[in-house]
């Protein structure tokens, strides 16, 4: 029986020892309150550290810089563009007693911190225009050579502030506010800018007609250029073709010469045989085996034939 008292009695003591006896990591801060109200500040410091076992208990806090990346929030900007705007913030609890106090947890953190950084993001995004919110410098853009810089009408407006500045001023409205919860907004990020749905169909009709447009000026220069190419090649054809065919009758002209020439020289020599040789070739284009002609006595196709016989 004395055996299990001791037992007892040991295991009293660990239950007790490790209900007061806690350990606080580097990365954590911790609360101790009593009855659901603090008793005391913080505990920052990492080590060993000691409460009143039972009645008190323990809300740890991260002490590390903290991210949140809120959901887009559709906003009308100054100019009454209807965009979604996507906001990323680093923050941390600078007070952990302040934010025990104010949230008593984590989830109501978040949920204070997502409420007064929307509240503050639409403020300041409905007092600049659109172009304020998506440029950050008025450096000259660069535009492709098959862009028409007159197709987007009015020109380009200088920007004042910038979407850097506009983000800077969202964390310094957002600081003084957030900083009586215990929290401090170390950075604020315009994470994405983009038209709502209806708006953004209609800029994308409007990208594809300026790429129709493109494409059609591409394609008359090409038929254009085709038309040139084409045209200039019929002209080189037609100037071929009528030095070929000048050629030709030049050859075929001088050919005929010579031809004339050769008959006259051999007419001038012998008349008798000029004609006797004209006379077979009139023959062989005349006749054939299938020929039939029915000539008079006196015809000169049947002269040479009459004079063969008669010898």
């Amino acid at each position: 029986m004395k055996k299990f008292t001791t037992i007892g009695i040991v295991i009293a003591v660990l239950i007790i020892v490790a209900n007061t006896l806690f350990i606080v990591n580097e990365t954590e801060q911790v609360i101790i309150t009593q009855f659901g109200e603090p008793i005391r500040t913080a505990i920052k410091a990492a080590g060993l550290n000691a409460k009143v076992p039972f009645i008190q208990n323990l809300h740890y806090f991260d002490k590390r810089i903290l991210e949140w990346d809120g959901e887009s929030n559709q906003i009308p900007t100054n100019d009454k563009k209807f965009i979604w705007v996507d906001t990323f913030i680093r923050w941390k609890i600078n007070d952990p007693l302040l934010f025990y106090q104010t949230n008593r947890s984590m989830a109501l953190g978040y949920s204070r911190l997502e409420d007064i950084i929307d509240g503050v993001t639409r403020d300041i995004i409905t007092q600049n225009d659109l172009f304020e919110i998506v440029r950050n410098t008025n450096r000259t853009l660069d535009f492709s050579v098959d862009f028409d810089i007159e197709s987007i009408g009015d020109p380009i407006p200088d920007i004042l502030i910038g979407r850097e500045k506009i983000a800077e001023f969202i964390c310094a409205t957002a600081h003084p506010i957030l900083i009586e919860y215990g929290i401090e907004v170390i950075d604020v990020k315009i994470k994405r800018v983009n038209y709502i749905d209806t708006v953004r169909r209609q800029v994308y009709e409007r990208m594809i007609s300026e790429r129709q447009q493109i494409a059609q000026r591409y394609r008359s220069a090409g038929q254009g250029r085709a038309a040139e190419i084409m045209g200039r090649l019929q002209k080189d054809l037609n100037e071929i073709e009528s030095q070929a065919y000048r050629e030709a009758q030049q050859i075929r002209g001088q050919g005929d010469a010579q031809a004339i020439a050769i008959y006259a020289n051999a007419f001038n020599r012998d008349p008798e045989f000029y004609g006797f040789m004209r006379s077979l070739e009139a023959y062989s284009k005349t006749f054939n085996n299938k020929s039939t002609l029915i000539l008079s006595t006196d015809s000169d196709l049947l002269r040479y034939l009459k004079s063969i016989r008669g010898r």
